[in-house]
């Protein structure tokens, strides 16, 4: 029973590390817009250098700065490509 309590709470953060996600997505493809209306490129290196290290820094617990660094790596890598396909798409008219 212990184990089926604790697998309840993991389903319980997925749903909210997912409906997180989904608003980090949208939010991106917000910010897509708005480089697109502004004529800026899709990637900035700085601000991608300065969100790994923050959110790595978030961590109350050191040892996990690495795996959040990696998935920021990831979450960036997912919205960089939504805004490549946005701007593509509105190249294409």
């Amino acid at each position: 029973e212990e184990l089926e309590s604790l697998r309840r709470t993991l389903d319980q953060l997925d749903s909210e590390l997912v409906a997180v996600f989904e608003q980090r997505m949208d939010t991106s493809r917000r910010v897509s817009a708005w480089k697109l209306a502004h004529q800026r490129p899709v990637l900035d290196p700085e601000r991608e250098a300065r969100v790994l290290d923050t959110r790595a820094s978030m961590c109350r617990d050191p040892r996990w700065a690495p795996a959040v660094r990696q998935l920021y790596e990831t979450i960036m890598a997912l919205s960089c490509a939504e805004q490549e396909a946005m701007m593509k798409e509105a190249e294409q008219g």
